[in-house]
């Protein structure tokens, strides 16, 4: 497992491991049931705090994605297929606002946005 850890992003170190795991699982690149690094394991190899990987864990588990088994370790959940589209949603989302952002900046007006967004959408048909 990959996790590229940045001190120059506004998102705290425990978000980004979150995220990335996060990712990782809704995106099929962890499967359910297999096993993920311990959070010593895991903040020896990433050279942050225990802490830092357990509350990033803890937000993992809260929201259905990890189960951790004492003596076990942790592993990755059946994951919810609605769960997974709503990530996949608010993802999507992020991205659309990015982009009307990056309109708004150089002025591309509401109906010309909108006809690129058809024009690309429709790229592939």
């Amino acid at each position: 497992m990959k996790i590229i850890i940045s001190n120059n992003r506004t998102s705290p170190i425990y978000e980004q491991i979150y995220n990335q795991i996060k990712m990782m699982i809704v995106t099929g690149k962890i499967k359910p049931g297999s096993k993920i690094p311990s959070m010593r394991m895991l903040a020896k190899q990433l050279k942050v705090s225990i802490i830092t990987v357990q509350r990033a864990y803890d937000e993992l588990q809260s929201e259905g994605f990890i189960e951790t088994a004492p003596g076990k370790g942790c592993y990755v959940l059946e994951a919810d297929i609605e769960l997974i589209l709503e990530e996949k949603r608010k993802k999507t989302e992020e991205l659309l606002k990015c982009a009307i952002e990056n309109a708004k900046k150089i002025d591309l007006g509401e109906e010309e946005f909108i006809k690129l967004v058809k024009i690309i959408y429709r790229e592939d048909e």
